[in-house]
């Protein structure tokens, strides 16, 4: 394979793959969207609960009610790293990309 070549095929799989961050990168974001706080801006326990049945399909908690007020306190702390109680969108990038390695398997060239 010649010089060119290569470069333009490495050229391609860049491109892919900044295609693959951009789509995933937007799913994030509409995702934190249905999530957040609708007044404060951030995932907190209340709002996380409010959505959880419609947005996560976790309308069955503990005991196949609604999802407590321990679960989702667990889920926000999971990746609350400035201890404000809630997710940023960059906490909750990050959560996500961490609890799902498989996430960026799409986008890696």
């Amino acid at each position: 394979m010649n010089h060119h070549h290569q470069q333009k095929q490495e050229s391609s799989t860049n491109v892919a793959g900044g295609v693959h961050a951009k789509s995933l990168l937007l799913l994030l974001r509409a995702r934190f969207r249905l999530l957040a706080d609708l007044t404060s801006g951030p995932i907190t326990t209340k709002s996380l609960r409010r959505s959880a049945a419609s947005v996560l399909g976790l309308g069955g908690g503990a005991v196949g009610g609604e999802i407590t007020v321990e679960e989702t306190t667990a889920m926000v702390q999971e990746g609350d790293h400035d201890s404000d109680n809630a997710l940023s969108k960059v906490e909750f990038y990050v959560l996500m990309v961490r609890l799902s390695p498989g996430i960026m398997g799409d986008t890696e060239g």
